[in-house]
């Protein structure tokens, strides 16, 4: 189960508390990454290792929590230089 998943049935409060972002805002920049991946990826590439959801929350924990990319990497199951 993806961190996302964990935490997107929280309440409006709690969700805020956690990313630092209402989940409105955090659903926008979703959107936003998303059409970004899809002008630039005009061939295929590698599968996503993470959700686009999953690769937010990971950007939202480094910048608001200054945690490291062992700490991080270790939460989503995967390499430091993959974070």
């Amino acid at each position: 189960m993806s961190k996302y998943e964990e935490i997107k049935n929280r309440s409006n409060g709690d969700f805020k508390r956690l990313t630092g972002v209402r989940k409105a805002t955090f659903l926008k920049m979703v959107e936003e990454v998303i059409r970004y991946e899809k002008e630039r990826k005009k061939i295929s590439g590698r599968p996503l290792k993470l959700s686009y959801e999953d690769q937010v929350l990971m950007t939202l924990e480094y910048s608001r929590e200054y945690r490291t990319y062992f700490h991080i990497s270790t939460d989503y199951g995967m390499s430091e230089a993959n974070c």
